[in-house]
């Protein structure tokens, strides 16, 4: 499999994971950082993945016709 569909589907992966548990949200409550902003964060790095996903699987797609 192509590597950037491989980074596009483990990023979406997380960050959807991060979106839809608190899981980001206790990691970042125990440190203290950042939790004010996990929203400005997290839903533009879902959509950046999922975009790079997309991207990279019609690319393998056409490279395979």
């Amino acid at each position: 499999m192509n590597k950037l569909i491989i980074v596009g589907i483990s990023g979406t992966a997380f960050f959807a994971l991060c979106c839809f548990t608190p899981l980001l949200v206790v990691l970042f409550g125990i440190v203290g950082l950042l939790t004010g902003y996990l929203d400005y964060v997290l839903l533009p790095a879902l959509i950046f993945f999922i975009g790079l996903t997309i991207y990279a699987v019609s690319q393998h797609s056409k490279r395979s016709s």
